[in-house]
């Protein structure tokens, strides 16, 4: 069985890539768009995927069943600029099996 799945993520600019991510190795949404460089350096997953700081905040433009929201990830969404009913935190989306072909807008830098 192949580990990796096809997600598509529109980065700040509108520029949409289909990439392979790892569901074996525990990353989270916000760790793939930084480990593949889609947003730059600095201006995503600021505070480390903690949910202090809605820099990875994405929208969410399939129908994919996520995880439940947190309270801190509801708590920062509550501050944080842009927001969208789609609103989630990418560092609280694990990626997993169940997310192949999930498709992602980043949320704009606030």
């Amino acid at each position: 069985m192949n580990p990796d799945i096809t997600l598509k993520i529109t980065d700040r600019e509108g520029v949409l890539h289909e990439i392979q991510a790892p569901t074996d190795m525990a990353m989270n949404l916000m760790e793939v768009v930084r480990s593949y460089e889609l947003a730059p350096e600095g201006t995503i997953g600021i505070c480390g995927g903690m949910a202090m700081c809605a820099s990875c905040q994405c929208y969410v433009k399939s129908d994919h069943e996520l995880p439940e929201m947190g309270e801190e990830e509801e708590a920062m969404l509550a501050e944080a600029f842009y927001v969208e009913d789609n609103s989630r935190l990418g560092c609280q989306i694990p990626i997993t099996p169940e997310l192949d072909g999930l498709e992602v807008e980043l949320a704009p830098e606030s």
